[in-house]
């Protein structure tokens, strides 16, 4: 199908980017790597009056280094993250996780930025954020905040965002003395989506788990913390049985949903599983 016609706009900067937002508040969509938006806007899923492309904005793409954090642009390709020696070394679960998304030519269209503000309940890099505790730089007509990422993914494709806001930048804190991360999943077979999706960052002092964070996708509506299982790893020393243990509390207080691939039984298995599997690899990681 064809998507419905629209005014395709091209700003140059960031300030025209939001000032186009909010001449338009109700039918203008963001574009920047478009693996989204357009084939919702083939199917008519999104009807857009008016399209506003990121793309030719300076300064929305790469990868900073700065005194305990990285900052990542929201116009970042997922192929930048991916390959980007900075994040290999300083928080190595982003080119991990960036790895597994899609094919060749998703990562190397597909932004982090798009992946975030788009929030689909199938996404890799909201889990992993989450487990990161990054936060979002924005940028609205009332100037820039900062939004935490445990407040960002609000419903199904919902975020705290506001229509006229655009994300301009991503926080990361450096990892602790001790951390090991990890994202693994079990992807769709055609899409590569999570069908359920895990990051674990761990930080271990001595031989107990000082801090715990999991990210999980997939499984509900959006991106969420794995609480459960935090508190049952905090405190703890990290053998196999433990780890198992924890894992088993991965679905406990998550409203997991039966779609197209499986029900909340087989879900819930697959979490378990995955979860365990992200736990194992980061512990191994930390102690190396």
């Amino acid at each position: 199908m064809f998507p419905a016609s629209f005014e395709y706009h091209t700003p140059g900067t960031i300030d025209e980017a939001v000032s186009l937002l909010k001449q338009h508040p109700d039918d203008a969509k963001l574009i920047a790597g478009g693996h989204s938006l357009l084939p919702m806007m083939k199917l008519r899923f999104a009807q857009p009056a008016h399209l506003v492309d990121l793309r030719k904005i300076s300064g929305l793409s790469g990868i900073r280094e700065i005194d305990g954090a990285v900052l990542i642009g929201a116009t970042t390709t997922h192929r930048m993250i991916e390959t980007s020696a900075v994040l290999t070394r300083r928080i190595p679960i982003l080119p991990e996780a960036a790895h597994l998304i899609g094919d060749p030519l998703v990562r190397n269209r597909g932004t982090i930025g798009g992946s975030l503000a788009h929030a689909d309940p199938a996404a890799d890099l909201p889990a992993v954020i989450l487990a990161l505790g990054a936060e979002l730089k924005v940028l609205g007509q009332k100037g820039t905040r900062t939004i935490k990422s445990e407040a960002f993914f609000t419903g199904l494709l919902t975020t705290a965002l506001t229509p006229e806001e655009v994300i301009t930048e991503i926080r990361i804190p450096d990892l602790p003395a001790g951390t090991g991360t990890a994202y693994t999943k079990h992807p769709h077979p055609a899409s590569r989506f999570a069908v359920v999706g895990v990051a674990a960052v761990i930080t271990i002092d001595g031989k107990t788990i000082k801090r715990a964070r999991v990210g999980i996708t997939g499984v509900g509506e959006h991106a969420v913390r794995g609480m459960a299982v935090e508190n049952a790893l905090s405190g703890k020393s990290p053998d196999d049985a433990m780890l198992a243990a924890a894992a088993a509390h991965a679905a406990d207080g998550l409203e997991l949903r039966a779609d197209s691939q499986g029900p909340v039984d087989y879900k819930k298995d697959l979490l378990t599983r995955f979860t365990l599997t992200a736990l194992t690899r980061a512990v191994a990681r930390a102690k190396t």
